[in-house]
């Protein structure tokens, strides 16, 4: 399928592109070669090709869930202006 320079103002305004007059025979072409190779590759068969996300055969690789810093809380809350129970107490803002 080829375009015509109709079909390229088209996008090119969908695109919001500003192209010079000079440059639509390029554009047409280039265009055109972009589309022939879309069919090209739409009529290679894929029958018994199962869909897949990777390439490769690989499983995602997660760290382990072990515990990696010391509790420090009773440290930290030295530092609060008040605390009860390990929760910081607040001034209440709601009425």
């Amino acid at each position: 399928m080829s375009l015509d320079k109709d079909q390229v103002q088209h996008i090119a305004m969908l695109a919001r592109l500003k192209l010079a007059d000079d440059e639509f025979a390029e554009t047409v072409q280039k265009l055109s070669r972009i589309v022939a190779f879309v069919d090209q590759l739409s009529q290679a068969s894929t029958d018994g090709v199962t869909p897949m996300a990777h390439p490769l055969n690989a499983i995602q690789r997660l760290r382990a869930d072990v515990i990696t810093e010391a509790d420090d809380r009773d440290h930290l809350q030295q530092n609060a202006g008040a605390v009860q129970d390990g929760l910081y107490l607040v001034p209440k803002v709601i009425e």
